[in-house]
């Protein structure tokens, strides 16, 4: 079974995605650090070099690799824009359980307080750019996700316990 977790930046995609594959014994993977791995840059060296397009179409050639092999088992944490492109939402849909790991704005701001790594809040705003993000990518999520989790209050390991009592193995 490939498990992706998708979800706004600070969802807790990673955190959640190592957890669960250790409770799994799945191989974790994270499409950013795939892209990272490819280019030889960081994403935010990538954002500030190449452009936001030129990442994005790097995130679909990261899905298209580890969707490549039908058969293996793994969970994958994916960016938070993956979703912004149809391509992607289709092989998410069409070739893993899609968990959005669902939270709120001010979650957000409170796990990336002094985080300089995301290009997307490289700005005085973040409120606005957070708010902006959400109201344009929520119904992508939705329409997406196999699974909706809200991941503003529980710890790690709650959330883990809940997406394996919502999926089927």
């Amino acid at each position: 079974m490939k498990i992706t977790l998708v979800g706004a930046m600070a969802s807790g995609k990673t955190t959640i995605g190592k957890k669960l594959s250790a409770v799994l014994c799945y191989p974790f993977y994270d499409t950013d650090q795939w892209i990272e791995s490819e280019t030889g840059m960081l994403i935010s060296q990538l954002f500030a070099a190449q452009g936001e397009p030129f990442f994005r179409a790097h995130e679909t050639k990261a899905l298209q690799h580890f969707f490549s092999h039908p058969s293996e088992d793994m969970v994958l944490s994916t960016g938070g824009g993956i979703i912004k492109t149809p391509k992607n939402r289709h092989l998410l849909s069409q070739h893993s359980t899609v968990i959005y790991l669902k939270v709120s704005v001010a979650t957000q701001l409170q796990r990336t307080e002094g985080d300089t790594t995301r290009p997307l809040l490289m700005t005085p705003d973040k409120v606005g750019v957070l708010t902006r993000l959400q109201t344009e990518r929520t119904l992508w999520y939705q329409e997406t996700a196999t699974v909706t989790i809200d991941a503003d209050q529980a710890s790690p390991d709650e959330l883990v316990t809940t997406i394996l009592s919502c999926i089927d193995l």
